[in-house]
């Protein structure tokens, strides 16, 4: 499965495109992509059935960033475990429609969503009413993998190699930025755009490396036994230590519906608990929602992951300043933004739970 590489690493140029064209006439506009194999824009359900519908619970849609994997872990547990519903919230877990979660959630079409840091950026920018309200991992987990008969030990050894990726600029940014520490150059790169093929068979085939997530492509690589060499890119610079994925409400949604959003959060905050405490319950509660996910892979994932949701941080979720100022700043200072972010309004801590 291909979930969390591109699932994080949208492209800017087509972001912005689809977010000035998906939510015209709304409250806003945004960025992203849609997942593959939706129904052709349609607000798909993306688990089992939800629990049974009470007059007494308040329906909230939650729009995915992409297909179902554990990124998304805490949100399946928090319906399943009946914590959405002791927040008087029942919970529908949504694919992305043609326009991204961005814009469904920009535009006010359903309350929450996963995103991700570089486009929540990228949107505010462009005018979207995009917050971010928790961040679901609390350290950037990508970077360029690549098996280890390649010999790329370091981004010095990116020269001569071949990258596969899907076109961004933020990929050549990013590349182009960790081989510069190590007076590397980058035109000595081949850029290949594989789009959405398979990872295992690109590297066979086609390419030397490409940008993955661990927590599922590494993972899976773990199971097939054909162990990567993984240069993660924040072990090369703060600034891109970023948050990835995080989840987004509108300014609409926190102005009209506080409480809401901090019932939502409540329910959200105490699944991810669950998940981090509980690796091998969490898994299974996601299986039995995607049961079509590889088994093997999401147990092995979940129990890569679930340290990770928390890490060093004060408690799940919380987000911190100089991190959405230092990849705001890299993003402008590699050309990728117009002008600064006003990082303030970008994020907020305020709807986490303090205890």
């Amino acid at each position: 499965m291909k979930v969390q590489r591109r699932a994080a690493l949208t492209m800017f140029l087509g972001c912005t495109l689809l977010l000035l064209s998906a939510c015209g006439g709304t409250n806003g506009n945004s960025a992203g992509k849609a997942a593959a194999g939706n129904d052709g824009g349609q607000n798909t359900e993306a688990a089992a059935p939800n629990q049974t519908e009470s007059p007494e619970l308040q329906k909230v849609k939650i729009v995915l960033d992409w297909s179902p994997n554990t990124n998304h872990t805490g949100l399946y547990v928090a319906r399943e475990q009946g914590f959405f519903a002791e927040e008087g919230l029942d919970a529908e877990i949504l694919l992305p429609g043609s326009g991204g979660a961005e814009a469904m959630v920009a535009s006010g079409e359903v309350p929450f969503g996963v995103s991700v840091q570089e486009n929540v950026t990228q949107s505010r920018l462009q005018g979207v009413p995009l917050v971010s309200i928790a961040a679901v991992i609390q350290h950037n987990t990508s970077g360029f993998a690549a098996p280890v008969a390649k010999n790329i030990k370091s981004p010095k050894d990116f020269e001569g190699k071949a990258y596969g990726g899907w076109g961004s600029p933020v990929e050549k940014a990013v590349i182009q930025s960790i081989m510069d520490l190590q007076g590397a150059d980058v035109d000595k790169v081949k850029f290949l755009n594989i789009g959405d093929a398979d990872y295992f068979t690109a590297v066979k085939r086609d390419i030397d490396f490409a940008w993955i997530f661990y927590a599922w492509t590494g993972v899976e690589a773990e199971l097939r036994g054909e162990p990567l060499d993984m240069l993660y890119v924040k072990d090369f610079s703060e600034q891109l230590d970023y948050y990835t994925p995080v989840l987004v409400t509108n300014e609409k949604t926190i102005k009209e519906d506080p409480e809401l959003v901090k019932a939502f959060m409540r329910a959200v905050s105490k699944g991810y608990q669950y998940s981090i405490d509980h690796p091998d319950e969490a898994a299974q509660i996601l299986l039995k929602a995607v049961p079509e996910l590889d088994k093997d892979l999401v147990v092995a994932s979940q129990k890569w992951l679930s340290p990770k949701y928390q890490d060093d941080a004060a408690r799940w979720g919380e987000q911190k300043r100089e991190v959405w100022q230092n990849y705001s700043d890299w993003m402008h200072e590699r050309g990728l933004l117009e002008k600064p972010l006003d990082v303030d309004a970008a994020f907020t801590n305020e709807f986490l739970p303090s205890e």
